[in-house]
């Protein structure tokens, strides 16, 4: 195992779990996104999980990163093809379930992983359990918006396919704590995915919600803007949307899939003709500015909300600079204790519907 070599400087820094062995793209993209990490924070350190061999070889080559890395064997690896129950009955030799332990254990404050998401799903749910008062835990990310801040927070994006009134009020509340706690928004406006505006549409859990989360806003401090659709997600209208797992995970993927043919489209009509690869050139600096706003590799990162800890999702496909707008991200919450505030924000809200232990 590979040792943080300066022990009084990594005592004080932020510890980051990271699956190794998850993203497609193999444990060099990872490496070479924890390597772009160390580079850009002097505050944070890494527990890599993965065959330890592989690993050394991969982390000694660059010494700003090495000496901010311990190396922790784990010689299993969780494919997108395996079942979420598999993994969490016969899966603890794998890297994904060592990045979750260190959690766990207290020994490292966030888990990043590019890997299978219901299996990473479930192994935290095992692993780090709920917290009190939530039901369901949720995925939230952060969408391109028209926002002053640039995005706002939709949740949830698949952690679970079905959410009733009581789930989608946590969700309420988990998505505020996290506008307000990695976004900066003060007062977040929340607002309920629908069919429609009007207050008589959609299913019978949804008018339900549509209450109880307008009960709140004024105990919890947020603003309900009531329902909004689909149009809304990237607009200005509120700073959390929050819908079921089932919905969301449609609604973020159709917009990923819509970006990428505006993008293939732009590619092709600026190599039209002479004229229009001139007037590419003219726009590049503008065409750059937008590429950075909307790439979805630089706002990388779901969040695992409502666990005993804090777990941040990467995209499989991730490269190097989307698994260091993962981490980024990770250590960004973990430094503003961001979990601790979430707990105490539900458990005051909501009353507990599990026993909480002494």
């Amino acid at each position: 195992m590979t040792a943080l070599t300066d022990h009084a400087t990594a005592s004080a820094r932020t510890l980051i779990s990271v699956d190794a062995m998850g993203g497609d793209q193999g444990p060099a993209a990872v490496v070479a996104g924890c390597l772009i990490s160390a580079k850009a924070n002097p505050d944070i350190a890494f527990v890599l999980h993965g065959p330890e061999a592989e690993l050394r070889a991969l982390v000694d080559k660059h010494p700003a990163l090495s000496s901010r890395t311990t190396i922790r064997n784990a010689v299993g690896v969780v494919t997108m093809e395996d079942k979420p129950s598999h993994v969490v009955r016969t899966g603890k030799d794998t890297s994904m379930w060592s990045a979750i332990e260190a959690v766990r254990t207290g020994e490292a404050a966030v888990a990043v992983s590019c890997g299978n998401t219901g299996a990473l799903m479930a192994l935290s749910m095992i692993r780090l359990r709920k917290l009190p008062g939530v039901n369901r835990p949720a995925i939230a990310v952060l969408y391109p918006s028209s926002n002053k801040q640039g995005f706002n927070v939709m949740l949830d994006v698949g952690a679970d396919i079905k959410a009733d009134a009581d789930d989608l009020l946590r969700f309420a509340l988990m998505g505020m704590s996290y506008a307000r706690n990695g976004l900066n928004v003060t007062t977040p406006r929340i607002g309920l995915l629908n069919v429609g505006t009007e207050e008589h549409k959609g299913r019978t859990e949804l008018k339900e919600a549509h209450d109880l989360i307008r009960d709140q806003a004024k105990e919890a401090a947020f603003e309900f803007v009531g329902f909004v659709e689909g149009g809304d997600i990237s607009g200005d209208k509120a700073d959390v949307i929050v819908t079921d797992g089932f919905t969301g995970n449609i609604a973020i993927k159709t917009g990923e899939g819509t970006a990428s043919l505006i993008g293939q489209r732009l590619r092709e009509a600026f190599k039209y003709s002479i004229l229009s690869r001139v007037a590419s050139l003219l726009a590049y600096t503008s065409l750059m500015r937008l590429r950075l706003k909307i790439d979805p590799r630089r706002v990388n990162g779901g969040v695992f909300l409502g666990l005993n800890g804090t777990v941040v999702k990467s995209h499989g496909g991730a490269d190097a600079t989307g698994i260091s707008a993962a981490i980024k991200l990770a250590a960004q919450l973990s430094e503003n204790g961001f979990n601790d505030k979430l707990a105490a924000r539900v458990a005051a809200a909501l009353p507990t519907e599990e026993p909480v232990p002494e």
